[in-house]
């Protein structure tokens, strides 16, 4: 069990943890370190501690981006199912963990690989009646059943398309295939949730679905990771894209390439939420002439620059699609505004702020019963 906690150690420090301090240095073995805490932030707010770790880092395929290619020397590491469903159980009944990320390096080929990763998760939900959150990865080339498998054994499941299309995905890892090994892992799990009821296999609630798309060295631009992503969001019902914004690895062929703008990944998550929460279509946001969003502004605000300081949006008639394109109003503020103008007119900043929003970034672009509020201007 030692060499297992420190092989698990090993796979979550490679798998790219925020490094943080834990309270306890043991659990059963008092002379080894306890792997990392990944402190995830939730959609309703606060953290949830994760252990974010792999079964193995070893890996057969070769992408060209990836620390865990084949062929790249550096030290690799396995655990099994059964070490890694204990460890973690003892790590969560210490009080020190909420949840599990789990992934895995393909050895064997995704099948094989994903066999293992419902182990683990098998061992946790029914040898210790664990309940809590668990993320799991489906690997390249799941059959069904083991799509169906990890579904109901999984509160999200996630397959990375990588790349937005097979033409790019293809500069990133030549042995994946894009439509066969993983667009169709995303429409099973779609086929999963859409034609069973959850009840039937114990739950509440399927899981949620989410993919990573990596942004820069193959080239593409925002308008081709954007157009994937609505697809996602509209055809599959995916909760989440992550954008994991390219750094250059040493000993992988994309060594020499140069890393991603922040500003790029962060503009391209405020697109996507726009997409998904805030009813935007693709052909709402400016693009530079290069396919990408503006590196100098958030797209919300992009379009309202265009679209309303000239006619600001009257919020006392405006529908709630109109009311969520103005920035400073968000999805709760905009029921907020139609809930309270049924029974009073908002006529000035202290409504709004009454409401939770805040008036600085809206009012530029509405206008309340007819007028326009006053706004003091910036001294710098």
């Amino acid at each position: 069990m030692q060499k297992s906690l420190a092989d698990l150690k090993l796979l979550t420090e490679q798998a790219g943890m925020e490094q943080e301090e834990s309270d306890a240095a043991v659990i059963a073995e008092p002379r080894c370190q306890l792997p990392d805490v990944f402190r995830a932030q939730k959609s309703g707010g606060g953290e949830a501690r994760l252990l974010k770790t792999m079964l193995s880092s070893a890996c057969e395929r070769n992408c060209n981006y990836c620390a865990f290619r084949s062929g790249r020397n550096f030290h690799r590491a396995t655990v099994t199912p059964d070490d890694l469903a204990n460890l973690f159980f003892q790590m969560h009944s210490a009080g020190l963990l909420d949840g599990l990320f789990l992934s895995s390096g393909m050895i064997g080929g995704g099948i094989k690989t994903q066999d293992k990763i419902i182990a683990a998760a098998e061992i946790l939900r029914k040898k210790f009646h664990y309940s809590g959150y668990i993320h799991l990865k489906l690997m390249p080339g799941s059959e069904f059943e083991q799509v169906r498998r990890t579904m109901q054994l999984a509160n999200r499941v996630s397959i990375n398309l990588e790349g937005p299309n097979a033409e790019r995905l293809a500069q990133l890892a030549p042995k994946k295939q894009f439509d066969y090994e993983l667009m169709t892992g995303i429409k099973m799990a779609h086929h999963v949730i859409a034609s069973a009821d959850p009840r039937s296999s114990g739950r509440f609630a399927w899981p949620s679905l989410a993919t990573q798309l990596v942004v820069g060295p193959a080239g593409e631009n925002d308008v081709e990771l954007l157009s994937t992503s609505a697809r996602l969001f509209q055809q599959y019902g995916l909760r989440r894209v992550y954008y994991s914004r390219f750094n250059p690895v040493i000993d992988t062929p994309l060594e020499n390439a140069a890393p991603e703008s922040p500003t790029r990944q962060l503009r391209l998550y405020q697109a996507s939420f726009l997409l998904r929460d805030y009813h935007f279509q693709m052909e709402d946001f400016l693009y530079l002439p290069n396919g990408n969003l503006p590196l100098d502004k958030d797209p919300k605000t992009a379009w309202a620059e265009h679209n309303l300081a000239e006619r600001p949006l009257e919020i006392n008639t405006a529908e709630e699609v109109q009311l969520l394109q103005v920035p400073g109003i968000g999805p709760k503020g905009a029921r907020s505004i139609l809930n309270a103008r049924g029974k009073n007119p908002i006529k000035n900043t202290g409504d709004l702020r009454r409401l939770g929003i805040n008036p600085d970034r809206a009012l530029p672009y509405i206008q309340m019963n007819g007028n326009r509020a006053p706004r003091q201007l910036r001294l710098w």
